[in-house]
């Protein structure tokens, strides 16, 4: 029996490549307990950080904005330009390295070195400080996502695997609460330089806590039959993963669709404070609880929504994320043209609530489309159109709008630019999902599963 030389586990068998390969008596999956809980928790935790730190930036930017007279032109290029563009350049040799390497000290390594840096956004004294301190925090940042997206998938079966990325899903919204929470209110009390630095210590301990708790599963355990655990050669996996429909229809419908919740996740604030006149530690506990409200069902029935439906068609993998990308516009929509508060808040919380549980769905079907020894990789590639379009080009296309409107449009301006822009995403979206759907009847992905049942 040979085994893989970078990670150390037996493989029935060797191709030709040297790629080893998935199947036979050696491949025994691990125990499952109570464990694969606790390491989905612990990544949540590091989920939660990697997006409370990244979005605090939302109820501090009022106050950065009048201290530095930034336009919101440049507010959305710090928002969104200045964290993903070293967010998806670090983002690839880190996914190479997780799909080769110890993923969770990976892990351990980017919580530590991104709440650092988030520390360090405190220390601004302009626009181009303040910039470079948000890509280390992208630095970090794109470190995390593959490698925890990857153990994810070697801990549960594709049967669970939805219902597990809900659940690592509800990291992004509680710490999307929790930038608004708790950032707001340590604005309030000791101005936004302090309210970075407080928000980055948390996560130095986390980093230890994954270090030193976290075992490294068996790479690829619970992949199909046949399925490449060793990692291919760059151009290789490279042209692999471009020829593979599924996995880029998933990509780049979650690229698309991800505009929704930036514009959501970073604008808002602002739009409250501009509709509304309150203060930020107001916005912060209001809009955070309703993100908490909206946010906590969403992904977790979205997951179960998701296993449900799979079992039944795999193709909901694409259907699901597609109705829903589209269904939060309408909700979202009442929001933004409610005059009164309390209207604004239930709305959003729906909208928001819909709009969650399309990563299930998304997450999952991207680990399933591709092969193990890919699966870092893979997010990475999907993370650069997801932060490139979803985040940078968004974020920035809505600051654009917002201040060319400004002059005749007044404080609603940014609230028209974040309703187009979200209403064009949700179209653009359902229409990228159907068509991954239908390619996986054409690709052979529906065949496959149909052959590897859980």
């Amino acid at each position: 029996m040979t085994r893989d030389p970078i990670i150390n586990v037996p493989v029935s068998e060797v191709p030709v490549t040297g790629v080893p390969i998935i199947g036979g008596p050696a491949d025994k999956p691990v125990p499952e307990g109570a464990y694969r809980w606790y390491v989905l928790a612990m990544l949540t935790l590091v989920s939660m950080f990697s997006i409370a730190d990244r979005l605090v930036f939302s109820i501090l930017l009022e106050d950065i904005k009048a201290e530095f007279d930034f336009s919101d032109g440049q507010i959305g290029l710090l928002g969104g330009l200045a964290f993903a563009a070293t967010y998806v350049i670090v983002g690839f040799p880190a996914a190479r390295l997780a799909d080769r390497s110890v993923r969770r000290n990976i892990v351990a390594s980017a919580i530590t070195f991104w709440s650092a840096m988030t520390a360090l956004c405190g220390l601004a004294t302009g626009f181009w400080t303040l910039f470079f301190a948000r890509t280390g925090v992208g630095v970090g940042e794109g470190c995390s996502g593959p490698a925890s997206q990857s153990l994810v998938a070697d801990y549960f079966r594709r049967g669970e695997l939805a219902k597990a990325m809900g659940f690592l899903t509800l990291g992004a919204t509680v710490g999307t609460a929790g930038g608004l929470l708790i950032g707001g209110q340590l604005n309030e009390l000791f101005g936004w330089r302090w309210a970075f630095m407080l928000m980055g210590l948390p996560g130095i301990a986390i980093g230890a806590l994954v270090y030193f708790t976290i075992r490294e599963p068996r790479r690829g355990q619970y992949a199909p039959k046949g399925s490449a655990i060793g990692q291919q050669p760059l151009m290789e996996t490279a042209r692999t993963l471009a020829a593979n429909r599924v996995f880029m229809g998933l990509a780049i419908g979650w690229a698309v669709q991800i505009m929704i919740g930036y514009a959501l996740a970073f604008w808002m604030a602002a739009v409250m404070m501009r509709n509304f006149g309150i203060s930020s530690g107001d916005v912060g506990i209001y809009l955070g609880l309703a993100f908490l409200i909206g946010g906590i069902p969403g992904p977790i029935l979205g997951g179960y929504l998701a296993g449900w439906l799979t079992r039944r068609d795999e193709r909901w993998r694409a259907w699901l994320p597609g109705i829903v990308s589209l269904g939060c516009v309408l909700p979202l929509g009442l929001s933004l043209s409610s005059s009164g508060f309390w209207p604004f808040l239930i709305y959003f919380a729906f909208a928001y609530g819909i709009y969650v549980a399309s990563q299930a769905p998304i997450l999952s079907g991207i680990q399933a489309a591709v092969e193990p020894g890919q699966r870092g990789f893979a997010v990475a590639i999907a993370l650069f159109f997801n932060n490139l379009v979803g985040q940078a080009l968004g974020l920035a296309v809505i600051g654009w709008v917002s201040d060319r409107l400004t002059p005749t449009q007044g404080s609603l301006a940014l609230t028209i630019a974040v309703f187009a822009v979200c209403l064009a995403s949700g179209i653009a979206a359902m229409a990228v999902f159907a068509w991954t759907a239908a390619q996986m009847g054409k690709s052979g992905y529906l065949a496959r599963m149909a052959e590897n049942p859980d």
